[in-house]
């Protein structure tokens, strides 16, 4: 599709890990429908690569969990490409560790890094995100948000408060015309997976090819999601044709929870 025929056309949208992973699948699927992209996120190079890939893409260091680099982040964005109309709050992470190990430190990063982190990219953009109708933000959560996992209990009470910030702001932003949703990916093909899989395979003695087996076999239909799959769940929230889903926590695990 050519971007003079795309549904994001001129639309400025801000990812936050936009330099790999879910958020690049995500950069790519929007950037194909015509829209302006500020990608954000601490590794300067998988951004700056993602750049030089796609048409009206600037990159943006930021640490989503500090307020003044969030300001300066729309500060950047809007210099580069007038105010934001989209954002896609992506930034997560996880480790693992039995609950009676997990210590402040730990606690406390993840909150900052999958709740937090959310919360301070969305208030930074919300002047620009809210300035006329049709305004999205889409939080990419995790089915962590929807239901427990052992071993990660930070990360799985991150994520619902992910889910429950989405909850909020929908029905506070919906008479301004702005929609919020999250998408809630089960075990999905990315750098965070290959992480836990090599953690599994150092504990247990496993193949890296097993280990990545036995976390496919948590969705239902047995296999890992893409980035590309969740990519596509995203675009379908920002097009027009969404403009009546609001405040929806959309589990992709390829059959129910």
């Amino acid at each position: 599709m050519g971007a003079q025929e795309g549904l994001l056309l001129g639309r400025h949208v801000l990812i936050t890990g936009g330099g790999t992973g879910i958020g690049a699948a995500i950069a790519r699927a929007l950037s194909k429908e015509g829209a302006k992209l500020s990608l954000a996120g601490r590794r300067k190079g998988p951004l700056d690569a993602m750049a030089s890939e796609l048409p009206n893409t600037v990159a943006i260091v930021a640490d989503i969990t500090q307020v003044a680099d969030c300001t300066a982040m729309v500060k950047a964005a809007n210099a580069a490409h007038g105010p934001i109309d989209i954002v896609i709050a992506n930034v997560g992470a996880a480790s693992s560790a039995p609950v009676g190990q997990i210590d402040l430190k730990a606690w406390q990063a993840a909150i900052d890094v999958n709740l937090t982190g959310a919360f301070l990219t969305v208030s930074a953009a919300l002047i620009d995100v809210t300035r006329a109708p049709g305004g999205r933000i889409v939080f990419i959560a995790s089915t962590a948000g929807l239901k427990g996992y052992p071993y990660v209990a930070a990360y799985v009470a991150a994520k619902h408060g992910v889910v429950g910030l989405m909850k909020a702001l929908s029905i506070e932003l919906a008479p301004k015309g702005v929609t919020v949703n999250a998408v809630c990916p089960g075990f999905t093909d990315t750098p965070l997976l290959d992480a836990a899989a090599d953690k599994i395979s150092a504990k247990t003695g496993r193949g890296a090819d097993e280990s990545r087996s036995a976390l496919a076999k948590d969705n239902a239909h047995g296999r890992l999601i893409t980035p590309e799959e969740v990519a596509q769940a995203v675009l379908f929230l920002c097009a027009p044709g969404a403009a009546s889903i609001n405040g929806q926590a959309i589990a992709m695990t390829g059959g129910p929870l």
